[in-house]
């Protein structure tokens, strides 16, 4: 357990890094929220004043930072100047929208990655496996936002599926059965956008994975004397290529989550990604924080994930910590 408890440590010590970095880059960027008012005849100066002393924005930098801190450890994160309201209600609802595209998108992507990887290296075909590595090839280098807008093109012309938001203007009125029908028809073009951008980078180390396995001494012996080659499959070289691929879960975890914030903004799903861009617009400083702070909060629990993963299959990672 000493190996699960460093590892939460050092997910500990980057949340603190990371707070202090963004801190520091949000508050002394030029300006704050309320310099547009300035511009206005109608707003006093005292006004802003007031304002400003209201939300500590006029406090010294390392006391906003302690204050923030402090509040943190009491589950408040602030207050939203464009919202007005608490961070914390609005960045819950935004990360699970976010977190309900970036599980799905997870799990298709190893899905798609693990039967298209074991089906070119079980086959024994050269030609499979040449396909695999084309399409891996081809899909790595389209950029992000190219698969979108191809997919947003698409949507548009064949009206298959709905653009933008995360339900239909009448989806009040439905049925909950028909509601979450709704939810999982808007969910699909980001899902599917998602998908595309991981699958080349997990089907080629997938491939890469059951590969060297294939070639290894106990794998050799096993096909020696007669095992099929199924059962050498899942018996013997899915155990060896299961801890490399358990350490990529968690840095998939890590690029979905970052991809889709991205995706989010072009397809229009109301998640983190949105939020986050339109508080860096409005300089709505602890929107801005709370959202990377949650965003860094996740691929933290993403990474711990696949440690833990690996700590409980690998008697070789318990022993070394042991």
């Amino acid at each position: 357990m000493g190996y699960l408890v460093r590892r939460a440590l050092h997910g500990l010590f980057l949340l603190v890094g990371v707070s202090l970095l963004v801190f520091g880059l949000v508050a002394i960027a030029p300006g704050d929220f309320y310099s547009e008012l300035r511009l206005s005849p109608t707003v006093s100066p005292e006004t802003i004043r007031q304002l400003r002393m209201e939300y500590g924005l006029d406090q010294p930098l390392h006391e906003r930072y302690l204050h923030w801190m402090v509040g943190m450890a009491r589950g408040d994160w602030g207050a939203s100047l464009t919202y007005h309201m608490p961070v914390w209600p609005l960045l819950r609802d935004r990360a699970c929208n976010t977190l309900l595209l970036t599980v799905s998108a997870t799990v298709l992507a190893w899905i798609l990655a693990l039967a298209l990887g074991i089906w070119a290296v079980e086959s024994g075909k050269p030609v499979f496996n040449t396909l695999a590595h084309g399409v891996a090839a081809t899909l790595v280098s389209v950029p992000d936002l190219l698969i979108c807008l191809v997919l947003l093109v698409w949507a548009l012309r064949t009206r298959a599926l709905p653009l933008g938001g995360m339900a239909s203007v009448d989806s009040a009125a439905l049925g909950a059965l028909a509601r979450w029908r709704d939810v999982f028809v808007h969910m699909v073009l980001p899902v599917l956008a998602l998908t595309l951008s991981a699958l080349p980078l997990l089907l080629r180390h997938v491939q890469s994975s059951f590969a060297g396995a294939m070639t290894a001494p106990s794998v050799n012996t096993a096909r020696a004397y007669g095992v099929s080659r199924r059962r050498i499959l899942w018996r013997h070289v899915l155990p060896l290529a299961a801890n490399p691929l358990i350490t990529l879960l968690g840095l998939s975890i890590a690029g979905l989550i970052s991809g889709s914030l991205v995706v989010e903004v072009i397809m229009g799903w109301p998640g983190l990604g949105p939020l986050l861009l339109e508080s860096i617009l409005a300089r709505d400083l602890y929107v801005v924080i709370g959202a990377v702070m949650l965003s860094t909060l996740l691929l933290v629990a993403g990474n711990f994930v696949a440690d833990a993963l690996l700590f409980a299959v690998d008697p070789r990672t318990r022993e070394e910590h042991a």
